[in-house]
């Protein structure tokens, strides 16, 4: 039984805790001064006297006014300073905090100026539009409006910066115009910070005082309001002026706690990212798992046919930028994007979709050029890696997301998404929210929303890296079975090897943004043209320089070939791994390649043990073996051992 620890607890310095707890003493004093000095048998006759209700229920009217205003002019302005790049972001942004710095006699001084009948735009919405804002109503809205807006702009601005473009991006990809992305998903996700900057930005106006005092006057009924009732109190009826200040007070503690210091706003996703799937969910999906036996695909009787789309659409690009090249494929074509880290894979992705400036696409879809199309009219689907599924929609919704986009009927829309669902194995969790899924299901969830927004141009990055070698092998079969009726052209980033031979009839190998080779995968896997893909197959890769008898290594050595290249061409040797002998003395007979090492690093691989030997006359060469061979060899780290590779069993690729 574990026994959990106590907590530590650090004691702070006399030098800090003192100066803290004397400011805590300072904003807390007159706190307690106006609950010591409320005459409490009178707080009921104070705050019920007609000219309090009246203050009371103008002020409500104003702040809700102005809050109103502040959503209709603030939320387009966060917007636009969380997610536009534009000269004068910095000056807008310090004219957004202004009035919050801003004495607020000096605020209602500068909207007299602007507003007023002697200012810049009073005597024009006086005689054009016949509106007086200075003592009257409206004014006192404006002057609220002013000091309060920023609080929203700043909260939503905030959450808006913690929320990953991908979502957005992804959405676009499915078929959404920027406007219903900003309404469906952005906004939803943002609610926390929507919410707190709205609580914040009325309590700021319901307790708005100065600027409204000087720019729209202390008249009862039309501007007095409740803060400006106060100040009229507390020259003739002090203790009433305490009751209302009571009241005032109590307003804005209750909005901060209810808050709960979320005065930014926290993102939906980075919630839900923090909220794994509970034992009890976790039980459930994997009996449902169970028993629908997830290692197999479902059986056709139960889940038809997914709709196609009849047309066929061959894909032409030309990319510029990060990236150079120019791709073609025929329609049903499956591409495996592979390539080193930085090697402009995702890159090349996000060019194709539009969604990026360092790399630029001159698409073709069939007969129809795209380049100049925004993404969410291009018809391309992506699923990026990490899946970006709406966390406030359910895997149902998620799924038929990209259907409604394109104004497919809610009925079909969900009838079709559920149909995919259950194509990838998902169906029984769809109506969980993403919270609620293992990164293996809430990866086949986003798969089934690409597959299900009928694209021309399907892109994958990493689709199946979150699965189980089991969920794998079933999803990548269920893949294979689409994209072999599919009419469009699939791009397929991975690391595995055994996705990009299985899934792929191409394989476009990447090194800084260009080519380095786009071939049948089989060609691939046989002479590999980078080292990385090399590795990646499993194989060793060593770059060196053709000579007579084989090839020169960039260290000082050489290696014996059977095969010979044109001497002084640059050229890649691939030996597979399981034709690396190990030995623990220099071995005999006909070995030609013979170096002596010590053993680096063993790990496990099916029923096999890869023993990865470094040596200081040769790179660094795996071996394949058994792990009874390493037994009988009482192979361990430091182990000295000899290696050898005859020549024959070296292929040589030149570059």
């Amino acid at each position: 039984m574990s026994r959990h620890l106590p907590r530590t607890r650090t004691r702070p310095p006399v030098t800090l805790a003192l100066p803290a707890l004397l400011a805590v003493a300072f904003l807390l004093l007159p706190l307690i001064g106006i609950l010591s000095r409320t005459a409490w048998g009178e707080v009921g006759a104070h705050l019920t006297s007609p000219g309090v209700v009246q203050a009371l229920r103008l002020s409500l009217l104003v702040s809700l006014w102005a809050l109103g205003l502040s959503l209709l002019l603030g939320v387009p302005l966060a917007w636009l300073l969380a997610r536009v790049p534009f000269k004068g972001k910095a000056f807008v942004r310090s004219l957004v905090l202004l009035p919050m710095v801003l004495p607020p006699t000096v605020g209602g001084v500068a909207l007299l100026l602007g507003f007023g009948r002697r200012g810049l735009l009073g005597p024009w919405l006086e005689g054009t539009v016949g509106i007086t804002l200075p003592f009257h109503t409206s004014g006192a809205v404006v002057a609220a409006t002013f000091v309060a807006m920023p609080f929203l702009v700043i909260s939503l601005e905030g959450a808006l910066g913690g929320l990953k473009q991908s979502y957005e991006e992804t959405a676009a990809s499915l078929g959404a115009s920027p406007v219903r992305v900003f309404f469906t998903v952005t906004l939803p996700m943002v609610a926390p910070g929507l919410i707190a900057g709205a609580a914040l930005t009325w309590a700021r106006a319901l307790g708005e005082f100065g600027a409204t005092i000087t720019f729209a006057g202390n008249l009862p009924g039309t501007t007095q309001t409740l803060p400006l009732q106060v100040y009229l109190l507390l020259q003739d009826e002090p203790e009433a002026a305490t009751s209302v200040s009571l009241l005032l007070l109590v307003i804005a503690m209750a909005v901060l706690i209810a808050l709960r210091g979320r005065w930014t706003g926290t993102p939906a996703d980075a919630r839900s990212a923090g909220t794994p799937a509970t034992a009890k969910d976790g039980a459930e999906a994997a009996a449902a798992e169970a028993e629908r036996a997830p290692g197999a695909p479902l059986p056709a009787a139960e889940v038809p046919p997914a709709p196609q789309d009849t047309g066929h659409w061959p894909l032409h690009a030309t990319v510029t930028g990060f990236n150079e090249l120019t791709l073609d494929a025929d329609p049903g074509t499956t591409i495996a994007v592979v390539g080193e880290n930085g090697a402009g894979k995702t890159t090349l992705l996000r060019a194709l979709l539009g969604l990026t400036q360092r790399a630029h696409a001159e698409l073709r879809l069939g007969d129809t050029d795209v380049t100049a199309l925004p993404p969410h009219r291009r018809q391309v689907a992506w699923v990026p890696q990490d899946g970006a599924l709406f966390p406030h929609l359910s895997a149902l919704a998620n799924t038929a997301y990209g259907l409604r986009a394109r104004r497919v009927p809610r009925a079909e829309a969900r009838r079709e998404a559920r149909l995919w669902l259950d194509r990838l194995g998902v169906g029984h969790l769809a109506a969980r929210r993403p919270a609620q899924l293992s990164g293996g299901q809430a990866q086949r969830v986003a798969l089934a929303r690409a597959l299900a927004a009928r694209p021309r141009l399907l892109l994958l990055d990493e689709p199946l890296a979150a699965l189980d070698q089991t969920t794998r092998a079933r999803v990548r079969h269920t893949l294979r079975t689409h994209l072999a009726g599919f009419g469009g052209v699939c791009l397929i980033v991975t690391h595995d090897p055994v996705e990009a031979v299985s899934l792929a009839d191409r394989v476009l190998v990447l090194a800084e943004g260009r080519t380095l080779q786009d071939a049948p995968p089989a060609e691939v896997t046989r002479h590999p043209r980078s080292p990385w893909v090399a590795r990646m197959l499993g194989r060793n890769a060593w770059p060196g320089t053709a000579s007579a008898d084989g090839l020169a290594l960039p260290s000082g050595g050489r290696l014996v070939t059977a095969e010979a290249l044109p001497e002084g061409s640059r050229a890649l040797a691939i030996i597979g791994p399981e034709a690396v002998s190990v030995h623990r003395d220099r071995p005999a007979g006909s070995p030609r390649n013979v170096w002596q090492g010590s053993v680096r690093e063993i790990t496990a691989v099916g029923s096999r043990l890869r023993v990865l030997v470094g040596s200081a006359e040769a790179p660094d060469l795996v071996a394949e073996i058994t792990p009874e061979a390493a037994a009988e060899l009482g192979l361990v780290d430091g182990s000295k051992v000899w290696t050898s590779v005859k020549a024959t069993e070296v292929t040589l690729v030149e570059l």
